[in-house]
């Protein structure tokens, strides 16, 4: 049986939307800010900024081909409702990030402070998402999996793949620029640590 609490956090199908709409529209700024600075980032968007980096294709391209492969893992472990709203959220955080720049052009911004607005944004966009049952698929998905079938907590999972990532960059970036890519990090993951509890939110 449900609780009450489960129970009055469903949403409607415009609950949805414009909860999604919303998040999508925040991540992608927070993105559009992040490459305009030249940083890096965690996660399947880290690996897809740094892909689109080193091969001169857009973000949104790298990022709408790099989660494919896991959309099947997505649809067995977390069901069809998820898989279909983070396939949906994915291309459209693709397409967003694709016209931002027709028609807004970040002009010169420290990377501290551009690390700040790319995890305020970001983690705002996110919370949105998570709270309407969608995401932006990818590793997230395989660290699930890593804990359903060894124990492994999902969440050391990513920490490890953070790691991976950055380590990856100190290679390929100045480190300075990976500096405060790790604060814009640390900023995004504190926005869902502290906001992202379902004994704090009831929607009705």
């Amino acid at each position: 049986m449900q609780s009450n609490i489960e129970k009055s956090i469903n949403h409607s199908a415009l609950d949805d939307v414009q909860g999604l709409s919303l998040g999508i529209f925040l991540s992608g700024v927070g993105i559009h800010v992040l490459t305009s600075a030249g940083l890096i980032t965690g996660q399947t968007a880290g690996l897809a900024v740094i892909l689109s980096y080193l091969t001169g294709w857009s973000f949104g391209a790298v990022f709408f081909l790099i989660n494919l492969p896991f959309y099947l893992l997505a649809y067995r472990r977390l069901g069809l409702e998820f898989t279909m709203k983070s396939a949906l959220s994915v291309t459209l955080l693709s397409v967003v990030t694709e016209l931002l720049p027709l028609g807004w052009t970040v002009g010169p911004m420290s990377q501290p402070l551009a690390a700040l607005v790319f995890g305020a944004a970001t983690g705002l966009g996110l919370l949105a998402m998570f709270r309407h049952n969608g995401s932006l698929g990818g590793l997230g998905i395989v660290a699930l999996l890593v804990q359903d079938t060894t124990g492994f907590k999902a969440g050391y999972v990513q920490l490890a793949v953070d790691a991976l990532i950055f380590s990856m960059g100190f290679f390929l970036f100045p480190t300075e620029t990976v500096l405060w890519s790790l604060l814009g990090a640390v900023v995004l993951n504190m926005v869902i640590a502290f906001n992202h509890r379902r004994d704090r939110y009831i929607a009705t």
